[in-house]
């Protein structure tokens, strides 16, 4: 990944389904639906917080396991059920004082395509759809629900100047 692209964000969005996760969908007998989120994602969201970097959800879907994953990130710009997840980008901007020139989308399918239009740096998953591949601007070395997300957070502080900083507080 090209992460000099990323030098200057301030807000990192993210689709969920696919990205977040690897996709997958558990319903149990009594309907509710379960998620699998990959730890390393979360710490990753949680250093790039620490360091100043907003965070946010765009996502086509809704689900109370996702509302109880971003309670335990510390992840309040949440944005569920938006099928036009460009349209967002306008209040998202007021909500956290970042034009969308300053962020980063990461997504894997063709819903998000607008989203990467829009955004200064559009980054899909390396096994996202073909469309959306072709449509960002970077592509992760790993999979949705598999790192991809912290390999993205890992190259933002890298960009920023902000990874030295960030393993020495770690010590």
């Amino acid at each position: 990944m090209k992460i000099e692209k990323l030098k200057n964000i301030d807000l990192l969005l993210l689709d969920v389904d696919g990205v977040l996760t690897d996709g997958g969908i558990i319903f149990n007998d009594n309907g509710h639906q379960t998620k699998v989120f990959n730890s390393k994602d979360g710490f990753g969201i949680q250093l790039l917080m620490k360091a100043g970097v907003q965070v946010g959800l765009v996502t086509a879907n809704s689900s109370q396991a996702l509302r109880h994953r971003c309670d335990h990130l510390g992840v309040s710009l949440l944005f569920e059920g938006v099928t036009d997840k460009a349209s967002t980008l306008a209040s998202i901007a007021v909500k956290t004082g970042v034009e969308p020139e300053r962020t980063a989308f990461v997504g894997d399918d063709m819903l998000d395509i607008p989203m990467f239009h829009r955004v200064a740096v559009g980054i899909a998953v390396c096994d996202a759809h073909e469309a959306a591949l072709a449509a960002a601007d970077l592509v992760t070395k790993a999979e949705g629900g598999h790192g991809a997300v912290r390999e993205v957070c890992d190259a933002i502080l890298k960009a920023k100047g902000l990874w030295e900083k960030t393993l020495t507080e770690l010590s």
